[in-house]
């Protein structure tokens, strides 16, 4: 059966065919959005709750705990934290990636109404959000104004620049980080105490007199009127002369005793917007988008729009556009894509260096361009995207398009050659390849096929990859048999009607010299087969020694043209001194020439830490890489007192774990918290002298200063008083809490009552406070509750219901995440108790599972190749002979990366994964023909396969260069984020140069043994 014949009997059926394969390739790719990466919903939840002035003890056990045991329940849940610190509680599940992230949130509202009845009274309940971690915004704004308050800015935000964004298609959150308005009422407790009014009067009298209940209406015969009752006081200055009680028969005002100021709702968190020539508090606004949205056209969206909103907020207020992620995206497809138009201009010369003629030349090469347009279609079809993964795949695919094109053209030449006119030769020519170039496209998309059922974030990335590069492969061998021999039939001429030019001729001697020393080294290597087999072992164990011995990573970090730096201070570091180190820091870092500008918060997550986003210029501008900005920096960030600064260049894609002060976390569980603290603390100190780890920190924060207050209840009673009014007093003088609330127009503010900061500062100041007991007496808190100073825990974690800690770490250069997990889980089983218990997480536990299941999907990928080889052949034994180089590619792969000091990373590995379609492929070609030769014209096995080597020995040698020459400009790491794809590049050029060289002399040996090994078969 010849399946071409058809098609190059009806040319025109075949022109419309290619057309339309082109035309809505154009179509797809028209339509399809452009990103940085696949889409990745990692399904996560993060749920708030907050207990004003509570310790982190105590949101642990009243709030964190029946909140968790509640959640547990919960189907699909890969793994749950807790931070509980001041007066707060952050919980975060991460579900499995198959799980519907809306029906888990219903079940997580479900689960939090559930553990109402558990929970303490709180001014508002448990709030949840969806949250995507790989998720990132795409855009950072910077709101500044000289003269201008933070909170005026705040509100614009709030209310003009937010809902507005949040209108345009393909936004999901505009999030905001700045201080929200509040009006504050600062007591002087003295004035307070002696008008004999205690703490806890005084916050019932602000929430009474500041009301906002609906009146209800009048309805009479003729007219109805709404009652609307004012009784809410809306500024500050409304509150100074609330009477709050009465002394001696005069009224007590708020202003007698204290004043209500306009402040914010928090006075612990700064931002601050920092350039060469500013710095100033700010607000700060990140666009996300949705899911599956066009990152691109979303933030060409935001730009033209964001000149409108700043003619509605007022002047003075300047917006700056900090970041913007597109501006990498864009830089980075258009630099793959420069890459691609680099790669087919190589395969087309090294077409040409081959065949020597314009006609034989642009044959094969038209199957480049169709191929690739039509994927597009379908990747528009798959629902994908054009980013730096999809987009790699199609280059990739370029030198492996042309393949099936080359090997048909070629052999057609060889008819020709021998004598055949043009359609005669493309019709035998065709059949009698086609069974070649349908076992090479089959054997090469199957590589790709157990890439599907990967799971995980890894299966999730090189899912795209494997359909793209799929399609383009399958598409070019339709192609190959199709499109191809019609035009060799209608354009190739026999050489006696072209004249040889002297490249021709000079090249032809060339290529006969290495064709004649082929032939001579190949009867050489077949005389002396054991030694080749001998060889072919060591190479084997050398391939095993290479890999063990190959440092492992995991996603390569790319310059992104920004960094990101976590500071943290001493436990008990007070908010205005953390303010100040900050400060100092945010100097260092801008000071730095290639910093261009930078976003800082002090008391990020709590009062001793901080936090810098740090904007450089653009990379094609500087000379530093990013990484090498940080490095540089580790001194001078690490000079100021008291502060400790860790630096990180974030990966491309965030995978879920607790935030912390590093990339990689390894935590340790055990219901003992303080054997959990001495035992974290000990092996935190080791980790510190692995000689490859950095920046090593942990959340053993459990020094923080305390002050415990213990109620005698028995004499509380006597007097009145209860240990809940004892605890809501001191709430009311010292944990900013809400008392009332400002029900604005657009928005609404809190009311927080507090004492003044002189009062609010020592220990001493317990003594101020004053209660009114049920009796009407007023109560000093020293008569009822004693004082003790003491250590405690900035925050209380846990993981999955239990305690625990996390030991965060970065990688020095040269120092891979393989050996780090290596040497860490061998320490911890060397100095951890067995009460213990331990676990990589986030990005580090990914690797963990990412190189387990690639390094099974390399056996599954050879496994699935040879039964398909094995269906095509009908034979158990060839299958083996086709795949004989594989441990030659591997080899070279391995050799290469460490050649050029690379590690075995996620795209490394899928080079290697590549390579075993691409070097079975000349396999194929020689046993293929060899099988026929032996089966027609009863050679030998060892006379079939020479010749076979032969005949095939141009074909073999065009397609590896091909392929060669069309990876190449991925090993030499061209542009935005070409360094995150090298090793990719320089495995598979190195699997294909070591391998094609080696290939040529095993692969014919591998077939004699086993032919004849077949045949003894037959024989018995």
């Amino acid at each position: 059966m010849n399946i071409s014949a058809l098609w190059i009997r009806r040319p025109v059926m075949t022109s419309l065919v290619m057309l339309s394969l082109f035309f809505f390739g154009i179509i797809g790719y028209r339509s399809l959005p452009v990103n940085d990466l696949p889409q990745m919903d990692y399904p996560t939840i993060q749920i708030s709750a907050g207990l004003p002035g509570a310790s982190p003890e105590t949101m642990a056990a009243i709030v964190a705990t029946p909140l968790e045991k509640k959640f547990a329940t919960i189907q699909g849940i890969e793994s749950m934290t807790s931070t509980s610190s001041l007066g707060a509680t952050s919980i975060v599940l991460q579900f499995s990636l198959n799980r519907n992230i809306d029906a888990a949130a219903q079940d997580v509202n479900s689960m939090i109404s559930a553990a109402s009845g558990l929970l303490p009274q709180m001014p508002a309940p448990p709030t949840y959000q969806k949250v995507n971690p790989a998720e990132q915004p795409i855009m950072y704004f910077a709101m500044i104004g000289d003269s201008i308050r933070e909170t005026t800015m705040y509100e614009y935000v709030d209310t003009v620049i937010s809902p507005n964004l949040s209108t345009i298609k393909g936004v999901s959150e505009v999030a905001k980080y700045g201080n929200k308005h509040a009006v504050r009422i600062q007591i002087n407790p003295h004035s307070l105490s002696n008008k004999g009014i205690g703490i806890n009067e005084l916050a019932g009298a602000v929430s009474a007199g500041n009301v906002n209940i609906p009146g209800g209406s009048l309805d009479g015969p003729h007219q109805s009127y709404a009652i609307d009752p004012q009784g809410q006081l809306k500024k500050a200055e409304d509150y100074n002369p609330l009477i709050i009680a009465y002394h001696k028969g005069y009224p007590v005002r708020i202003r007698d005793v204290g004043q209500a100021i306009d402040s914010t709702a928090s006075k612990k968190v700064t931002v601050w917007y920092v350039d060469d020539a500013y710095s100033a508090q700010t607000v700060i606004f990140a666009v996300r988008k949705q899911p599956g949205a066009n990152a691109v056209e979303v933030a060409n969206q935001i730009k033209a729009i964001m000149p409108t909103l700043a003619e509605q907020i007022p002047k003075g207020i300047e917006i700056r556009m900090m970041f913007d992620q597109t501006d990498f995206i864009k830089e980075s497809i258009n630099d793959v894509q420069f890459t691609l138009l680099l790669t087919i201009g190589l395969v087309i010369i090294v077409i040409f260096l081959f065949l020597r003629s314009l006609r034989p030349t642009i044959i094969p090469s038209i199957a480049v361009p169709l191929s690739l347009v039509a994927t597009f279609a379908v990747m528009y079809l798959c629902g994908y995207s054009l980013n730096n993964i999809t987009m790699m795949a199609l280059v990739l695919s370029v030198g492996f398009v042309v393949d099936d094109a080359i090997v048909m053209m070629e052999n057609i030449i060889r008819r020709m050659e021998m004598g055949e006119d043009a359609m005669t030769a493309s019709l035998v020519g065709s059949k009698e390849i086609g069974f070649t170039i349908l076992s090479m496209t089959v054997s090469l998309v199957v590589v790709f096929i157990p890439v599907l059922f990967l799971g995980g974030i890894v299966g999730r990335i090189l899912h795209e990859f494997a359909v793209s590069i799929g399609s383009a492969i399958l598409i070019s061998g339709f192609i190959s048999l199709t499109l191809t021999p019609m035009m060799c039939s209608r354009f190739l001429k026999h050489k006696s009607e072209q004249r040889p030019g002297r490249l021709y001729l000079a090249s032809e001697r060339v290529f006969d010299a290495m064709l004649s020393f082929y032939d001579r080294t190949l009867a050489n290597v077949l005389q002396h087969r054991v030694a080749a087999m001998i060889f072919t072992a060591v190479i084997m164990a050398a391939s095993v020694y290479l890999f063990e011995a190959a440092p492992k990573g995991f996603i390569p970090s790319e310059d992104r043209n920004f960094f990101i730096l976590y500071t943290m201070a001493a436990d008990s570091i007070s908010y205005t001194d953390m303010a100040a180190h900050q400060e100092a820091l945010n100097k260092i870092v801008i000071n730095d020439p290639d910093v261009d500008t930078l976003v800082s918060v002090s008391a990020h997550s709590n009062n001793n830490s901080g936090f810098i986003f740090a904007r450089c210029t653009e990379n094609n501008k500087r000379k530093r890489h990013i990484d090498r900005i940080i490095d540089d920096l580790r001194g001078p960030i690490n000079s100021i007192p008291g502060l400790m600064a860790f630096p990180m260049n974030p990966p491309p894609i965030e995978i879920g774990g607790k935030q912390s002060n590093a990339l990689y976390q390894f935590v340790l569980k055990g219901d003992d918290l303080q054997g959990l603290y001495e035992h974290g603390r000990d092996f935190e100190q080791r980790v510190r002298q692995i000689p490859g780890a950095t920046d090593v920190s942990s959340d053993l924060n459990f020094r923080s200063l305390k002050l415990e207050i213990a109620v005698d209840r028995d004499k509380a009673s006597s007097l009145g008083l209860t240990a809940q009014q004892i605890e809501n007093a001191l709430s009311y003088a010292f944990s900013g809490g809400r008392v009332s609330t400002i029900y604005g127009t657009v928005s609404q503010y809190d009311v927080i009552l507090e004492l003044e900061d002189q009062y609010a500062s020592y220990p001493d100041n317990l003594d101020l406070v004053f209660i009114k007991s049920s009796t009407g007496k007023l109560v000093p808190l020293s008569t009822v509750a004693g004082v003790k100073k003491t250590l405690g825990p900035l925050t209380v974690n846990h993981l999955g219901q239990r305690p625990a800690a996390t030991v965060s770490f970065n990688l020095k250069p040269g120092f891979s995440i393989g050996d780090a997990t290596r040497q860490i889980q061998e320490l911890a089983a060397k100095v951890l108790p067995a009460t213990i218990s331990t676990s990589f997480e986030g990005a580090a536990q990914a690797f963990q599972s990412s190189f387990a299941s690639l390094g099974f999907l390399l056996l599954i990928t050879v496994l699935v190749i040879y039964m398909v080889l094995g269906i095509l052949y009908e034979s158990y034994i060839h299958p083996i002979t086709i795949l004989s180089a594989l441990p030659l590619a591997g080899f070279g792969a391995l050799l290469a990366l460490k050649i050029f000091g690379m590690e075995l990373d996620l795209y490394a590995f899928v080079g290697i994964i590549m390579l075993v379609g691409l070097v079975k492929k000349n396999g194929i070609m020689m046993i293929d023909f060899a099988l026929e030769t032996e089966k027609t014209e009863g050679k030998t096995a060892e006379a079939s396969i020479h010749h076979a080597c032969m005949v095939r020995f141009r074909p073999i040698m065009m397609t590896t260069m091909a392929a060669l020459f069309g990876t190449l400009p991925i090993a030499l790491g061209l542009g935005a984020g070409g360094e995150s794809r090298q090793p990719l590049g320089v495995a598979v050029v190195g699997g294909l140069l070591f391998s094609q060289i080696l290939t040529l002399y095993v692969t014919p040996v591998f077939y004699v043994y086993l032919d004849n090994f077949s045949h003894w078969l037959k024989r018995r």
